[in-house]
């Protein structure tokens, strides 16, 4: 089994979409049982928080629910359960890196590497453009799933 955890900073956008579009694909796939998908943040200012209402709504659009899902930090512990740690930007990265104490096995990534348009995926919270986030996080998802089971 793949524990992958998708990370950004406050666990209410970018990290649940993630979340719950892998955990779509995989189910849509018939891989469910090969994966553990979870979401967490870099930061507290959200925890217990449920996912913000217009990344509630995109994942909706799409027929998927993330009923029940609340914002929770990353933990230095996370570093050992999952075998990828998948953040949307740069300074995820980094955050990551401290919260871990570095990257000694090499689990921590952005999500857009796996793709032909490496980088960093904006922050709709700031931006408000959901539909952007939406469709490079799916981007990211496919390609990620893609590599995983080919």
């Amino acid at each position: 089994m793949t524990r992958i955890l998708f990370v950004c900073l406050g666990n209410i956008c970018r990290s649940p979409m993630a979340e719950f579009l892998f955990r779509d694909l995989v189910e849509k796939a018939g891989l469910a049982d090969r994966f553990e998908v979870a979401s967490a943040g870099t930061s507290s200012e959200e925890y217990g928080n449920p996912v913000y209402p217009p990344a509630r709504r995109k994942l909706a659009e799409h027929g998927i629910s993330c009923a029940g899902k609340t914002a929770r930090q990353m933990t230095r512990a996370d570093y050992d359960r999952y075998d990828l740690l998948i953040g949307m930007e740069q300074y995820h990265l980094s955050a990551m890196r401290r919260i871990c104490g570095g990257d000694p096995a090499g689990k921590l990534h952005r999500l857009l590497d796996y793709t032909a348009r490496p980088g960093d995926i904006d922050d709709p919270w700031y931006t408000g453009d959901f539909d952007t986030a939406w469709n490079e996080i799916e981007a990211g998802c496919r390609a990620l799933l893609a590599q995983l089971a080919p």
